[in-house]
């Protein structure tokens, strides 16, 4: 029985998660409490968050689980170094970086204010992959499966895979650095306008506006291998070749461009983000897309030849990929799948806890995450408070009366957004933070972008399904509770369905039931009362920020923005 406090530190997405007997008490990234997205720094906030939750110090800490190890894959590290001495420079100023990952107590104690004396943890580093298989096969309802691990690099690994069994992780094969699909995602994703971290996922949206124009070129710019594939380093600039990643004094993640002069040869110029998207660009987008998919696929499938189960647990930051995740039943053997929803970095310091845990202190607790709930939540005293402090109208309602009086908005047309309980581990929002709008109104995906989210036109929206009816809606039965496969929406309800129906016929769904969030179902269920649709446009509560983490928060967002009613735990506010 372990306090285990699990952080992911000094790369994007720090965050902390406490595991009690074996069991999540609370986790969540920095970026909620900061403000800052994508944060970078020591996660000295989401700290002080979760051990309050649990009402413990960093006395009662038992071990410090670390979703990185520095000293994994030397060999490899070594090799690369020495095929590439013109960058070993560059190489050591990265891992000079890294090296405060081998022992944060000078950092805990400056950080966090906390006498060296009350850190009595003994810390675990588990290698950056390991952390996210833990995340995911640790946190699913599996005693056996294959482990699939993908990013843009950790450790030196792009990609692993994994046998996972009981309490241990059993890597089968690794893939390293330079060879990294996430880094071409990235690539592209800089040379078309996008050069911000995290942007990743707004190609995938734009992608589908393209055509497989530039297949020639994406052919030799990555082939397949029987133990995975290979990146062409003519088109790319590789990692000691300039700076490469990086993390500001103020926490910011900075990428330097990963493209080459020849990649400029042959594409022209890339685009200044602010200039507009040309057809170049969205075939880029097209291309990078479906060559993700057909890499995925490919190392899906090495995967199953190598452990051959129905069962995956994924985790990665290439694992948000929520179309090639849409294609898995199609184009492997896997015919089920359990994604960690923090699957990017924020989601090692669950994993690494996780890992500790299961695989070094054999917790007899076992987890099984039900629903992504693990964040902050707020009483209705701290929400009046807020709700009086900003001087808006609102109603005290019992949970039935605010059902309804948020399914009567929404089914008129009106935007609501949705505040409630525990906010979401991960970087969905799933009815807990949320903007809910009418899913079959043609215009409502422009207004929108446009009103609330400020934000780029192509961009799609998200249906939150119920359970029962996602067969009736989508091709694809297999549930997705955290938002994480996209699949197509059956002919009968696209225009039905035309405020998140992409323009490929597609929605990346929230499978939603009523055992993981009441609240959220019963108004998805008064909705269809109302209107024959059992599906609620699903977005993030926020404008061109991090999701809203607090009461003020929220009540900031709706007033600035052009919301028309916003549920804010037992209370229903309009604007006067």
């Amino acid at each position: 029985m372990a306090v285990i406090l699990g952080i992911n530190t000094l790369h994007a997405g720090a965050s902390a998660a406490l595991l009690i007997d074996g069991l999540p008490v609370a986790a969540l990234a920095e970026e909620r409490l900061n403000r800052q997205k994508y944060y970078a720094g020591f996660p000295a906030r989401a700290i002080e968050a979760c051990l309050a939750a649990a009402g413990i110090t960093w006395r009662e800490v038992d071990y410090l689980a670390v979703g990185r190890d520095p000293r994994a894959n030397r060999p490899q590290k070594a090799f690369y170094a020495l095929r590439h001495p013109a960058r070993v420079l560059n190489l050591l100023r990265s891992g000079a970086a890294r090296l405060d990952l081998n022992d944060l107590r000078p950092t805990i104690v400056e950080s966090c204010g906390v006498p060296h004396a009350d850190l009595r943890f003994r810390q675990v580093n588990v290698e950056h992959h390991l952390a996210h298989l833990a995340s995911a096969f640790f946190a699913s309802p599996y005693e056996r499966a294959a482990g699939f691990s993908l990013d843009g690099s950790g450790d030196f690994v792009t990609c692993m895979l994994a046998a996972c069994e009981g309490d241990a992780l059993y890597p089968l094969r690794r893939l390293y650095m330079p060879h990294s699909l996430g880094w071409l995602y990235t690539m592209i994703c800089q040379f078309i306008g996008f050069p911000n971290y995290g942007d990743e996922g707004k190609v995938m949206g734009l992608a589908p506006y393209g055509e497989n124009s530039y297949k020639a070129s994406f052919a030799e710019m990555l082939r397949l291998t029987g133990d995975g594939f290979r990146l062409n380093g003519r088109w790319f600039r590789f990692p000691g070749s300039a700076r490469g990643e990086s993390v500001t004094a103020g926490g910011e993640m900075v990428v330097d461009p990963l493209y080459s002069d020849h990649m400029i040869r042959i594409f022209g110029t890339p685009r200044p983000p602010t200039d507009p998207l040309t057809d170049r660009d969205r075939n880029l987008a097209q291309g990078v897309q479906a060559t993700f998919e057909r890499v995925y696929h490919h190392l899906l499938n090495s995967l199953h030849q190598l452990y051959p189960v129905n069962r995956v647990a994924m985790a990665g930051g290439g694992v948000l990929n929520s179309v090639a995740n849409g294609q898995i039943f199609q184009k492997t053997p896997f015919r089920e799948t359990f994604i960690q929803p923090a699957a990017g970095d924020e989601g090692l310091s669950l994993g690494a806890a996780l890992y500790v845990a299961r695989s070094i202190c054999h917790e007899p607790n076992r987890y099984q995450m039900s629903h992504a709930y693990l964040g902050l939540g707020y009483s209705d005293s701290q929400i009046r408070a807020a709700l009086d402090q900003s001087r808006l109208p609102y109603r005290e309602c019992s949970p039935h009366e605010l059902v309804e009086i948020a399914a009567d908005q929404l089914a008129g047309g009106g935007i609501v957004g949705w505040f409630q309980g525990r906010m979401e581990w991960g970087p969905r929002a799933l009815g807990a933070r949320s903007i809910l709008a009418h899913p079959g109104l043609p215009e409502m995906k422009d207004a929108l972008n446009a009103r609330i989210k400020r934000r780029e036109s192509f961009r799609p929206f998200a249906p939150a399904v119920l359970a029962e009816r996602q067969n009736d809606v989508f091709e694809c039965g297999e549930p997705s509770p955290f938002m994480l496969h996209v699949y197509p929406i059956k002919a009968a309800w696209r225009e039905r369905l035309a405020a998140v129906t992409h323009v490929d016929n597609s929605g990346r769904l929230q499978t939603v039931t009523e055992a993981a969030n009441p609240l959220y179902y019963a108004v998805i269920r008064a909705f269809e009362r109302r209107t024959g649709i059992p599906v609620l446009l699903n977005t993030s509560f926020n404008e061109n920020e991090p999701i809203v983490c607090t009461p003020e928060e929220a009540v900031a967002c709706f007033e600035r923005t052009r919301m028309d009613g916003l549920a804010i735990g037992s209370f229903w506010c309009e604007k006067g």
